[in-house]
């Protein structure tokens, strides 16, 4: 058992780019994780520390113990405190109830299934059945196989279905939570005041910034296009974070088949077109290969293959699929409003804070005018159109 301190305990992780940076938060320790697990009962004494996660926003890592591997995933207390843990495994705890395969949450002694100490907050998680066969894979890196895109369509849709029913009202204000408050209104701009005025980090970061006038240029246009089909939004519990790491897999071949969702920590109240735009954006579009001059990076034929997985359990209408592809140009606008919450206001990152502002927020969506962004947008309405003739 090491007894390093976890203060000063840092370990490779995931940046914003293609390359590996040290990450934000201190690694987890055996020592740490003992005293975390003393809590919850029936885990047993731990044995040996097993793998540390490289996503970026917090610490995890696997743990053997007495009674088998699990995951214990601590959050700085800025991020997520015990509530809102609470308001994740609520909703995770729903969909399994509704048949879906997810990891639940351990409760500790008192009952609780997160655990504060100090500025840290805690939740632990049984290893779930599944291969992770994109434990590695960064953000907005495609699915290897048409086999898994199709796969991780069908389940996005099983969760959908799922979550029917489940009448939780939208989270409050939190750093790196994906909401859909703004430009799902009829006139964005005051719900877009209302949100900034949430978040003090976010309205110091903007302070002197031209943001209306940018927000005109580059958002509002969509935001045009995208008021017609509003009535489409319907609210919806979802994951909104649907990427392949997110997933475990039958097996570890090209033709496996998604076992266990993970990782409900951006859920919240959006709907269900918002949740299937976002997976399009988090696996089909190569978005790190921008900087590079990539020339192709869009994967059409795995979006085919999501969406047909997505259809063949809840199918899709041509009005449906035209209202994906006008929300898909503003999908991810809200998150990288979360993003730069959390950089310049918990991390206080200067660089990532513009990447968020600069690249995401504005940038993702002024992408989509470009030769690749409008053969993304132009196969979705030749889908429509076939979806027209039926």
């Amino acid at each position: 058992m090491d007894a390093a301190s976890h203060h000063l305990t840092r370990v490779i992780s995931h940046g914003m780019g293609v390359e590996p940076v040290i990450s934000d938060w201190p690694a987890l320790t055996s020592a740490e994780v003992a005293r975390v697990l003393r809590h919850y009962p029936g885990v047993g004494q731990p044995l040996r520390l097993e793998w540390h996660s490289p996503r970026p926003f917090s610490a995890a890592c696997v743990m053997q113990t007495e009674s088998g591997p699990i995951i214990v995933k601590r959050h700085h207390a800025r991020v997520r405190d015990v509530a809102a843990l609470a308001e994740e495994h609520r909703f995770a705890a729903h969909l399994q109830a509704g048949g879906l395969p997810v990891s639940n949450a351990l409760a500790t002694a008192e009952g609780a299934t997160a655990l504060a100490d100090d500025y840290w907050t805690y939740e632990v998680f049984p290893l779930a059945p599944g291969v992770d066969l994109y434990r590695e894979a960064m953000s907005w890196t495609p699915f290897t196989s048409g086999t898994h895109a199709h796969s991780a369509g069908q389940m996005l849709a099983r969760l959908h279905q799922a979550s029917a029913g489940y009448d939780a009202p939208a989270r409050p204000a939190r750093p790196l939570v994906s909401s859909f408050t703004i430009f799902s209104q009829e006139d964005p701009v005051r719900p877009l005041q209302h949100y900034i005025e949430q978040r003090p980090a976010i309205a110091d970061y903007l302070e002197n910034r031209p943001w209306r006038g940018e927000v005109a240029q580059h958002l509002l246009p969509w935001h045009a296009a995208l008021k017609t089909y509003l009535d489409e939004f319907v609210p919806l519990w979802t994951h909104n974070d649907w990427h392949a790491s997110n997933l475990l897999w039958s097996d570890a071949t090209c033709e496996a088949q998604v076992q266990t969702v993970l990782d409900f920590g951006l859920c919240d109240r959006t709907c269900a077109l918002h949740d299937l735009a976002t997976a399009i954006e988090r696996n089909i579009v190569e978005w790190l290969a921008i900087p590079q001059r990539a020339v192709q990076l869009v994967h059409l034929d795995l979006l085919d293959a999501m969406l047909d997985g997505y259809a063949a359990t809840l199918p899709l209408t041509a009005r449906q699929m035209r209202a994906l592809a006008a929300l898909l140009p503003l999908v991810h606008a809200e998150f990288a409003l979360a993003e730069l919450d959390y950089f310049h206001g918990v991390t206080q990152s200067p660089q990532n804070a513009s990447l968020a502002y600069d690249t995401y927020f504005l940038g993702h969506a002024d992408w989509f005018h470009s030769s690749e962004g409008q053969r993304l947008l132009g196969h979705l309405e030749l889908r429509a159109q076939a979806l027209d003739k039926n």
